[in-house]
């Protein structure tokens, strides 16, 4: 093997590590996201519904943030 080979071997690996990495950011958001809302809900449990609605809100938009993750690994990984 030549360096270069060695090289995207590498490359390749890496950037499957960094989604693994990546994905680690908001799968803890979701969990702060869905804990706080429960509290929530405990203190107050006649807003369950709203906060229940602005509970989804948040898990869509930190589930973004995966996606953008698993996007990047595409990108990086079928350029080479």
């Amino acid at each position: 093997m030549d360096a270069t080979t060695v090289l995207a071997a590498l490359s390749g690996n890496i950037a499957t590590v960094g989604y693994g990495l990546a994905a680690i950011g908001p799968a803890i958001g979701v969990g702060i996201v869905v804990g706080k809302t429960i509290e929530g809900v405990a203190r107050q449990p006649e807003l369950a519904g709203r906060l229940q609605v602005l509970m989804y809100i948040g898990i869509a938009f930190t589930e973004a943030l995966a996606f953008i993750g698993i996007a990047t690994y595409f990108i990086f990984t079928t350029g080479q």
